[in-house]
């Protein structure tokens, strides 16, 4: 059988403060926003190109069944990010006070990590 993945859902601890993030720092557009009755959260959906997959950011508020106690990652090891520039991209991210945990420089190849508000760990590259 085959599939196709058409969209990833992280969870968040504060869904306003991690569509600033995914917006404002990595260039991600919100394509939508809806409350999930079922599940007592809500979800926003990003896209960084037209067509492209999407990110989900799932948000469940206090009294949900799913709004359990917060492990960074919880499974997940990290979401890859491509930009034009990548020494600009850390520049901007370190000025801003966005964690860089984590680069590498080996001989041609070069990409870092950031951390996004719940610590989830971002790479870039270019």
């Amino acid at each position: 059988m085959k599939a196709k993945l058409t969209y990833t859902g992280i969870r968040v601890t504060n869904l306003d403060r991690s569509i600033t993030f995914y917006t404002q720092v990595l260039g991600m557009t919100l394509t939508g926003r809806n409350k999930i009755p079922d599940t007592g959260g809500e979800a926003a959906s990003l896209v960084s190109v037209d067509g492209g997959p999407t990110l989900e950011l799932n948000y469940y508020a206090k009294g949900s069944r799913f709004s359990t106690k917060y492990f960074v990652g919880d499974g997940l090891d990290h979401i890859a990010f491509q930009v034009e520039d990548l020494e600009k991209f850390l520049a901007e991210a370190k000025k801003s006070g966005i964690p860089v945990p984590f680069e590498v420089k080996t001989g041609s190849s070069h990409w870092a990590y950031v951390e996004d508000p719940d610590g989830i760990w971002i790479e870039v590259f270019a």
